[in-house]
């Protein structure tokens, strides 16, 4: 692969959706052989030297970054490793990927940072290194360090750092480093054993709830410090009407906080458990009917900014458990062009340039990266989308080493193609 001759590329028709700019066109695009993207030119390279594809209803995009994904690595490498992931990423129209630090030992120290940054992969990863030593809760982290060492955010994703003393020290660090603190905020004295939100799966098989308040207060909580510190505060896969309805009030103060919305939260609620299922097991939960109408219109009204996937493999027999004895969470990357598309510009009348800032510009701005662009001059980094494509998702053919989805054997419309990286087209959704 290192010894091919550089191709150049062209895709003589598509939409062009450039949040960047504001770009939203018919029209070709060209990436020549140095990959960085150019005007068609008069004379098209010889056969041998292009790549084109040419067919009905593509959409490019700047690539896509998913600023919340576990990759396992290192710890849990049967369920996900880099490889993998960024894989199972790629495939799903990402270029850019935030690591989450709930590994094995977790990322807390330098080394492992630069070990997540420095990995050879399909798409580029930007690590989170943990708020606190060993996500404990307990003592704020070496911030300044972790993020000499390249972390661009922190957090303790997979656990709130309950104390709100600790997480003041944490986040006057991360402002005074000029980077976010991302957190996964559900109250644990408030959450308990809760594992689902109220349903008729829940009553039917006697689940424990996980009452809306824990969330709900631990929303509350961070803004206030975000208010007292100034620390950018990001708030991952929200799932309540009134964490929404909390944030959009921050926002509206002027406070730098931003929230997610993953695409399990948004096209699916509580009452649509379908049994005793595992892979139907997340945390947060889903929420109600009403809470998936919050979020989406959080999502339309520019409250929550961001999508993410919350990617989160497990080894497919611990989660052939049950509801009860599973783990927390579901695979995303492969699908989440798809869902997002399908319930967010379909059903909901989002406009695709706005979807495409909330998968592209919103997320780079978060981690303080430049975002890609089309503009002619920019080193291409491409998502190429097929919004119209019907496919069902069999998880034997997902890049991803799990399968615990609770979109397995269903119909989606739309997926990611192909994307363009530093020179190298993955198609695995085309025919060249």
């Amino acid at each position: 692969m290192k010894n091919e001759t550089p191709k150049a590329l062209l895709i003589p028709r598509a939409r062009l959706l450039d949040p960047s700019t504001g770009r939203d066109e018919e029209g070709a695009l060209f990436v020549d052989a140095q990959g960085r993207i150019a005007p068609v030119p008069a004379k098209l390279p010889a056969a041998s030297r292009l790549t084109v594809l040419d067919r009905p209803g593509l959409v490019v995009t700047p690539g896509l970054c998913d600023v919340h994904v576990h990759f396992r690595d290192p710890g849990a490498t049967e369920a996900e490793d880099f490889v993998s992931g960024s894989a199972a990423a790629a495939n799903g129209g990402f270029t850019r990927v935030a690591t989450m630090p709930n590994t094995l030992p977790p990322t807390d120290t330098p080394a492992l940072v630069r070990r997540a940054r420095t990995a050879q992969t399909a798409v580029a990863i930007f690590p989170t290194a943990c708020a606190t030593v060993g996500r404990a809760g307990k003592t704020c982290a070496p911030i300044e360090a972790l993020e000499e060492a390249g972390a661009v955010a922190f957090s303790d994703d997979g656990a709130m750092v309950a104390d709100p003393e600790v997480m003041r020290v944490v986040m006057t660090r991360a402002r005074k480093v000029g980077r976010p603190v991302m957190d996964h905020a559900v109250r644990p004295d408030l959450q308990q054993n809760g594992i689902v939100r109220a349903c008729p799966a829940a009553e039917t098989f006697g689940w424990p709830i996980f009452p809306p308040e824990a969330e709900v207060e631990a929303v509350r909580g961070d803004i206030a410090l975000c208010r007292a510190t100034g620390c950018a505060l990001h708030l991952q896969h929200l799932s309540c009407a009134e964490s929404v309805a909390l944030v959009r009030e921050a926002r509206a103060e002027g406070l730098p906080v931003t929230g997610e919305a993953t695409p399990h939260h948004l096209a699916l609620a509580a009452e649509d458990i379908p049994g005793n299922d595992g892979n139907w097991r997340m945390n947060p939960p889903l929420g109600t009917r009403a809470d998936v109408e919050a979020l989406r219109q959080g999502v339309l009204d520019g409250t929550l900014t961001i999508f993410a996937t919350d990617h989160a493999p497990h080894a497919p027999a611990t989660k052939a458990k049950g509801f009860l004895q599973a783990p927390f969470g579901i695979i995303g990357a492969e699908t989440a062009v798809g869902v997002t598309w399908d319930v967010m510009v379909r059903q909901c009348g989002m406009a695709p340039l706005a979807w495409a800032a909330a998968w592209v510009t919103a997320p780079n701005t978060l981690l303080g990266l430049p975002a890609p662009t089309l503009e002619p001059g920019a080193p291409a980094e491409l998502a190429i989308l097929a919004p119209n494509d019907e496919w069902t998702v069999d998880v034997r053919l997902l890049a991803s080493k799990s399968q615990n989805t609770p979109w397995a054997g269903r119909t989606l419309r739309g997926r990611a193609v192909a994307t363009y990286r530093r020179g190298r087209l993955r198609a695995p959704g085309l025919t060249l």
